[in-house]
């Protein structure tokens, strides 16, 4: 009976995407919504939550007037998920209703968050080794940040964010804990992550430094406290508080080269390796790392005088190095780098490829594969940035931010970077002039964004990536664009086989499925290769069977759904609220193309809004012209019918019936799965 009851228990994990299991079955949360309801739920980790609090979870603003009632939908389909024979309208024993709140019925062994918290109070009361050895286990049930499948939004719940800092709260004592026992090498790992996810919290940054140099790492020590100097610098306009400070002059009061670290000099200069002879502070005016050019730490710029160049114009440094690596499973794209190439053969003054695409077809992986293919001949190095133009959290990467960064890069210290952006380009364009140079700039939002990266005559070469058409009057000649389309059904085949080996090429029926489920979209396929893998015993036919039976929606990539779902919802942000509606209705016409005219009937728009707006989404690429129609891709319907259903409320049958009244009666012969979700309804007819 025990054995019975241990294969049956659930368990949730919230330490990152939110998951559920039975014994060691994974069940399938719901759609996005339900996960966040859970999620919060969880975090709560057995208190009560209300229903006002989950209005307010799904709906940032203005809730539609069923939201009550949709939250009560959404957690009886839960109750459903973790009691499968419970009755429609029964209670349940897990997920419990008090009133107008629902809390989960949990204890501290079947949920991550509550064994953290656990293991991080006993190591509270112990010391040594012991202690340190309890604060790694706890670290090491995060998986990412909270419900981190469901940060897609603007903003994050407040207790979310709590969560987060109690894990960096743990980190902090981590680290004080194994400085003391000598046991630094027992969290590093978990401290350089959480490093990673907060890297302007300098007591975390500190603690990292002097891990590392407890680790015998002194050389990556000074070299990090480099990274943070710069980043402080160039992200909020300050120096390096008093705790790092600290922790750079510990680093500089060692005698003799780290270990490891050969001569023990890092990149252009090392400074202050050995302890000062005269008594002073050790470090106290002396910085780790020294860019090309850079005032000593501690000095300002207006009293330095360097013995080397002039501080206006770059010391030659070793060439930047920044690409990051190719994709080991990067297949096809053939024509699309032949076309690239052949527009550089034809063009030598050509300064930049403007590459686009729907979301998910793999512009990114696509322009480092790229990258690579063209850095031999671009010797004055590669540069990159991420300008973040879509980003979830709005942090977009202006363009002063990314020419400071790569200013110093080139070698330029930062007390002479010019303040004003017109200066910080012309520096950088005489730089380039010099140097040719590969500038990867992935993730942009528009031309103006790019406009004042580009470089001068002198051969340098800028690829730059857009889930958006980048055009425009502005636009020079010598930018070029190349639009990425969908795999072909050779190239997703050989996708497939690369990632799944032999599995792929047992089964022509199943892995013919998938790629028609995933409508040769490279993300989605990829995530289908990567949760089988992980599923390897239950083989293809089960995951295309899957995909079969989600009919056409999201769901059916399983926990891989919410990734899909959060790279098509950075190009939906960017919309018009007007075209956001435009595009929630579009799944309800029933076929997977439509005419500006059965556009304007669906969202009662007059011809002229109903073109304006389909060409914004069109400049979103989130759907395309053709013939004088426009198309979406299944798995981007599928999102938008998502969407309508969170969103809208009665619109639904309003759109529907002004279909009926105003398109072909032809076109509901369609048989795809969001034409018979509509065409099955029930409608009104006048």
């Amino acid at each position: 009976m025990d054995r019975i009851g241990l294969r049956d228990a659930l368990s949730f994990d919230v330490l990152g995407p939110v998951r559920v299991r039975r014994g060691r079955s994974e069940i399938e949360p719901g759609t996005r919504q339900q996960r966040l309801i859970l999620a919060l739920l969880l975090i709560r980790a057995g208190d009560a939550v209300s229903v006002a609090e989950l209005v307010d979870l799904l709906w940032e603003s203005d809730p539609p007037p069923s939201a009550v009632n949709v939250v009560h939908r959404h957690v009886g389909l839960l109750r459903r998920r973790f009691e499968p024979g419970l009755p429609t309208r029964a209670a349940g024993s897990v997920l419990i209703r008090d009133g107008a709140e629902y809390r989960l019925r949990i204890d501290g062994e079947s949920l991550d968050l509550l064994r953290f918290r656990r293991l991080v109070a006993e190591a509270a009361k112990s010391s040594g080794e012991p202690a340190v050895a309890l604060y790694r286990d706890a670290l090491a049930l995060w998986r990412d940040r909270v419900a981190s499948d469901l940060r897609t939004g603007d903003r994050v719940h407040p207790d979310f964010v709590a969560v987060d800092r109690e894990r960096f709260g743990a980190v902090r004592a981590a680290t004080d804990a194994a400085l003391r026992a000598g046991c630094a090498h027992l969290v590093l790992p978990a401290i350089r992550l959480a490093a990673e996810y907060e890297p302007l919290d300098e007591a975390l940054q500190a603690g990292l430094l002097q891990a590392l140099a407890a680790d015998g790492r002194r050389v990556e020590a000074l070299a990090a406290y480099a990274d943070i100097e710069h980043r402080l610098a160039a992200e909020l306009g300050i120096r390096p508080g008093f705790d790092l400070r600290a922790a750079r002059d510990r680093l500089l009061g060692h005698d003799g080269p780290a270990e490891g670290s050969g001569s023990g000099s890092v990149g252009p200069a090392l400074a202050g390796s050995a302890a000062p002879r005269d008594g002073t502070k050790a470090g106290a005016d002396r910085p780790a790392f020294v860019r090309p050019g850079a005032p000593p730490g501690g000095t300002t710029a207006g009293s330095w005088t360097s013995a080397g160049p002039e501080p206006s114009r770059p010391v030659r440094a070793e060439p930047p190095a920044q690409l990051p690596a190719d994709h080991p499973f990067f297949i096809g794209r053939r024509a699309a780098v032949a076309a690239a190439e052949e527009l550089l053969a034809a063009d030598p003054q050509a300064t930049a490829l403007l590459v686009d695409g729907m979301p998910g077809v793999g512009k990114t992986t696509f322009a480092v594969h790229l990258a690579h293919r063209l850095a031999a001949r671009y010797p004055g190095g590669q540069l990159h940035a991420d300008l973040r133009g879509f980003d979830a959290g709005g942090s977009v990467m202006t363009p002063a931010e990314a020419l400071r960064g790569f200013l110093w890069s080139l070698g330029v210290a930062p007390a002479a970077i010019p303040a004003e952006p017109p200066a910080q380009a012309s520096l950088y364009r005489s730089i380039l002039a010099e140097r040719r140079t590969l500038i990867l700039l992935d993730n942009c939002r528009d031309w103006g964004q790019i406009r004042d990266l580009l470089p001068g005559p002198g051969g340098s070469l800028v690829i730059a990536t857009s889930r958006r058409r980048i055009a425009g009057g502005g636009v020079p000649a010598v930018a070029h664009p190349i639009h990425l389309d969908l795999l072909t059904e050779v190239e997703s085949r050989e996708l497939l086989v690369r990632r799944l080996g032999e599995a792929a090429t047992a089964d022509r029926a199943a892995v013919n499925e998938i790629i028609a489920r995933c409508g040769r979209l490279p993300l989605a396929l990829a995530l289908v290769a990567t949760r089988s893998v992980g599923r390897a015993a239950l083989g293809l036919p089960v995951v295309a069977a899957e995909l079969a039976e989600a009919d056409g929606r999201l769901t059916g990539f399983g926990e891989a759904h919410a990734d899909l779902e959060a790279v098509f919802s950075w190009s939906y942000r960017a919309l018009t609220p007007a075209a956001a509606r435009l595009f929630r209705l579009l799944p309800l016409h029933p076929t997977g193309e439509l005419s500006t005219e059965a556009a304007a009937a669906l969202g009662g728009l007059s011809l002229r809004a109903a073109r304006d707006l389909l060409a914004e989404l069109g400049a979103q690429l989130l759907v395309q012209p053709g013939d004088g129609r426009w198309r979406m891709h299944d798995l981007v319907r599928a999102y938008a019918v998502e969407l309508g259903e969170e969103h809208d409320g009665t619109a639904e049958r309003d759109a529907v019936e002004r279909v009926h009244d105003d398109d072909e009666p032809s076109a509901y012969a369609t048989d795809s799965p969001p034409a018979r979700r509509i065409r099955d309804a029930p409608h009104r007819h006048r």
